[in-house]
């Protein structure tokens, strides 16, 4: 047997899709094919998530169900957050699986599976540096992972924020900035590539370069990313930490052309006791004067946020101060999860003693006040025009994003006609959804 093809499953957020398509070069730079279908594979590597308990099931699940289909000779190996933090549970409790390494040292994939090659154990092969790695030049391994004319490019690993329900530190260590220079050259090759969209990433983008040195370092990469790439259509960034905005990256974002008028900015809570008690910025007065700063020098921006219902000792005044703030912000997008309670985060001390029936009670009356406001920002749109990305047709149908919808997590834009795949196109807007958009294409 050749032992020369792969198949990867990438579960949880953008930022582990950009491990698992890196892995994934590493592997095809030693000969390896990537393969469709795991039973087609001769290794399956399942890059996992931890952050919540959600994530941690399903990517149990995933181990569990490729573990028993495993054919003699097929390596599985168990990769990402939730093995870094867990891996001696994983093992625990998946039988079958021959290789454990954590989402601090996945450059080392190759060294893992040339170990397993050829040899069998009967407990399985650990990879677990307590130091986190980052892809290098040595490795010429462009950490980003592309679909369509999109691709993610992850600028820094890693967390330095003191969140208390957040285990982030606990699974990637504290935040590690990318050389700007390697990511310059990426943005110059994936532009080559024919990317249209390139969308910065990282647990917090504002924090770029802190770690080396560097003041205000999000706005100096999106200075040199403009410049070095003229020609790239779009640059969206997302995960901003509230009270890290500066006039300097406010500037950027309304004058450069490039850089989309939309951010994620997740602010998690709007009451300051509750805020205070997650250990994140609490001055709700400094969000508001950002936020307004924003929509005065870019009145088109789409600003999207997170929230977190049912954190211990959310009173029912706290959580209806949130709803207040969010019916006075009209966020564009809003997305919001449970608390999930996380061993060896700060908040382990104060338990979990929110009923799960309020959090979800919580959480839809959240999400409903939300559809309204996103509905009747969508009804604004109505009769303009907006740019949108092609990303798919069907039945007469185009199908994309316009600048205010990140992949994967906004809505869509569909328009009757048909254009290309990864153009930009104008469309009429018609018919307003609370997520979507419809409209026609507009002939040039």
């Amino acid at each position: 047997m050749s032992r020369k093809t792969f198949h990867i499953v990438s579960l949880g957020c953008a930022k582990n899709t950009v491990d698992s398509d890196s892995m994934a070069q590493l592997l095809m730079k030693d000969g390896y094919k990537s393969v469709a279908k795991p039973r087609q594979s001769d290794i399956i590597i399942v890059n996992t998530c931890g952050f919540i308990a959600p994530a941690k099931e399903e990517s149990l699940n995933a181990l569990r169900e490729l573990a028993s289909k495993k054919r003699d000779g097929q390596l599985l190996i168990a990769a990402g957050c939730l093995t870094q933090r867990y891996g001696a549970e994983v093992a625990k409790q998946v039988s079958g699986i021959d290789g454990i390494i954590g989402t601090r040292c996945w450059i080392d994939i190759m060294q893992l599976v040339e170990r397993l090659h050829g040899r069998k154990f009967p407990k399985p092969l650990y990879h677990l540096p307590e130091v986190a790695k980052i892809g290098t030049d040595e490795h010429n391994t462009i950490r980003a992972s592309t679909f369509g004319a999109s691709a993610y490019l992850k600028i820094a690993d890693g967390c330095r924020r003191p969140c208390a329900f957040c285990a982030i530190p606990l699974i990637k260590g504290t935040a590690i900035s990318r050389p700007m220079d390697t990511i310059l050259n990426e943005a110059r090759n994936l532009r080559d590539m024919g990317i249209h969209e390139l969308i910065l990433i990282a647990q917090d983008t504002t924090d770029y370069g802190h770690d080396l040195g560097m003041r205000d370092g999000l706005a100096t990469l999106l200075e040199k990313l403009t410049d070095t790439v003229p020609e790239m259509d779009w640059i969206r960034v997302m995960y901003a930490y509230p009270g890290c905005i500066t006039d300097r990256l406010i500037d950027l974002m309304a004058n450069r052309k490039q850089i989309l008028q939309y951010l994620d900015i997740p602010l998690q809570h709007a009451d300051p006791r509750t805020l205070k008690r997650m250990k994140r910025p609490s001055n709700i007065g400094h969000v508001r004067k950002t936020i307004a700063k924003m929509r005065t020098a870019m009145p088109a921006l789409a600003i999207r946020t997170t929230f977190l219902v049912g954190y211990p000792g959310e009173t029912e005044e706290e959580f209806q101060t949130l709803l207040e703030f969010v019916k006075e912000m009209r966020f564009d997008r809003l997305g919001a999860f449970k608390f999930s309670f996380e061993q060896g985060t700060a908040s382990e001390a104060l338990g979990d003693p929110i009923p799960d029936t309020v959090k979800d009670e919580r959480l839809q009356r959240l999400m409903s006040l939300q559809q309204n406001i996103s509905l009747q920002i969508n009804q604004s749109l109505v009769g303009q025009t907006l740019d949108m990305l092609v990303e798919g047709y069907d039945n007469g149908i185009t199908i994309g994003r316009s600048y205010r919808d990140a992949p994967e997590i906004d809505g869509l834009v569909l328009a009757e006609g048909r254009a290309h795949i990864g153009h930009i196109v104008p469309v009429e807007i018609k018919v307003a959804m609370p997520y979507d958009l419809s409209g026609t294409l507009i002939q040039k």
